[in-house]
């Protein structure tokens, strides 16, 4: 009797389970799910190691894997962490293509070659600091990622990373609607290319959503901003006291794509 109580006790858990695993399979394929790594370095021999393993191996295993359009980015010279860390998004159509991805690396013999010097790095002579790795679900309203429409060379173009975090979960998904009913829409009326919006399924500085625009120079990113600011949908948007406090911490990067990104 004791026992059959404790399966009955157990019946709605196992049923979510089961309800919340349909609901994943329902999703995926309709939004992206994009992997943003940071490597952090401590000097000129780790970048040069990194660069090469990233340009030649990494990278082109990643085509092979069928993962288009890897994003290579490097602080500004003028940003606090110029010369410590090199990002890279990865973006995936479905879940398990991140999952498969991660399989092919290791078994990809031409990967293991060309990549050796960064694979094999020695205990003592490391190829990095750390890496660090997080996982996001596109938006509701941007489901895919989006290449930047941009004609000036890499070397002068400026890529924004931002990050904003919230004091609460609450707060947070406040946020996120905020983005989803207006404030991409009024990105996307003043050409701010933005290529990604996510939200982050596991990282470091959860709840926070996190972005990237596109510009040409520095100086179309600045006016792009004054545009911004006193865009009369935005002053409208943000008066709106159901977004009051969403934002506890706005966390911004400057970048700017290397020679053998994707875009």
């Amino acid at each position: 009797m004791k026992c059959n109580l404790r399966i009955f006790k157990l019946l709605p858990l196992f049923l979510l389970s089961i309800i919340s695993f349909a609901q994943l399979k329902a999703q995926d394929g309709k939004k992206d799910l994009y992997e943003l790594r940071v490597y952090h370095l401590d000097n000129l021999k780790q970048i040069e190691v990194i660069e090469d393993y990233l340009e030649n191996a990494f990278i082109p295993a990643a085509h092979r894997a069928g993962v288009e359009n890897v994003g290579v980015f490097k602080p500004l010279p003028t940003e606090p962490d110029a010369g410590k860390k090199i990002y890279v998004f990865l973006p995936f159509t479905k879940s398990k293509d991140y999952f498969r991805f991660q399989r092919k690396l290791k078994t990809d013999a031409k990967h293991q070659e060309d990549g050796k010097d960064y694979i094999q790095a020695a205990f003592d002579n490391p190829s990095f600091s750390r890496v660090e790795t997080s996982l996001m679900q596109a938006f509701e309203t941007r489901t895919r990622m989006a290449l930047p429409k941009l004609s000036s060379p890499k070397s002068e173009r400026v890529y924004e990373l931002r990050s904003y975090e919230s004091a609460t979960e609450r707060l947070y998904h406040q946020k996120v609607k905020m983005f989803n009913e207006g404030e991409i829409d009024i990105f996307d009326e003043l050409n701010f290319n933005g290529v990604f919006y996510g939200e982050p399924l596991a990282g470091a500085n959860m709840p926070n959503l996190v972005y990237m625009t596109a510009f040409e120079n520095m100086e179309d990113r600045d006016a792009h901003w004054a545009a911004f600011s006193d865009y009369p949908a935005w002053l409208a948007l943000k008066a709106n006291s159901e977004y009051d406090n969403t934002v506890s911490k706005n966390d911004k990067r400057l970048l700017r794509p290397t020679p053998y990104s994707d875009f």
